[in-house]
């Protein structure tokens, strides 16, 4: 099993992260904002973000981390509280350097943010919407416990192809929160 740690996002880590995020495997799987190639601008626009968010609105409503195996920044993982109607909701994010699939880390990782999350703020549910296609997330997904809702058909336009997603979700209740 590979050793992992969440932490904060430093500058520091922009090369790492465009070295993993440079891949169209990843970018194929993600939103439309995750650029494809991947560059060093882009990494260090990306973790400024990051940074910079809760400073700009005084408010936290995201949750944030750099992924990191052997010192080096592999993938990113967030949850991003919603508004309005769905304020006690937060949206899951993530992705993971193509070497790390399969290995176990995505499933420790997302277990453990929503751990984090649950206790930070005031949310009921957690939510994840991967492309139907992507049998690595959706897996990591429900080994993290998260239950599958449906599958949205056609629901996402990505490189010229409309793609279906699915919805999962895990409620306050679901999770050990130590």
């Amino acid at each position: 099993m590979v050793d992992f740690q969440l932490r904060s996002w430093k500058i520091e880590d922009a090369e790492s992260v465009a070295r993993a995020a440079d891949n169209p495997k990843i970018a194929k799987n993600l939103r439309n904002v995750f650029p494809s190639p991947y560059s060093l601008e882009d990494a260090i626009w990306f973790i400024r973000d990051c940074i910079s968010h809760e400073e700009e609105t005084g408010e936290k409503r995201q949750l944030t981390y750099a992924i990191v195996v052997d010192k080096q920044a592999v993938g990113s993982i967030g949850v991003f509280v919603k508004e309005d109607v769905y304020e006690k909701s937060g949206e899951l994010g993530y992705w993971l350097s193509e070497e790390y699939w399969g290995r176990g880390i995505m499933t420790r990782v997302i277990e453990r943010i929503c751990r984090e999350a649950f206790t930070a703020f005031d949310i009921v549910r957690i939510y994840a919407e991967p492309f139907a296609h992507n049998a690595g997330s959706r897996r990591a997904l429900e080994k993290a416990g998260f239950t599958y809702e449906g599958t949205m058909r056609n629901g996402v336009y990505k490189n010229g192809q409309v793609y279906s997603y699915c919805m999962y979700s895990i409620l306050r209740e679901e999770v050990h929160i130590s």
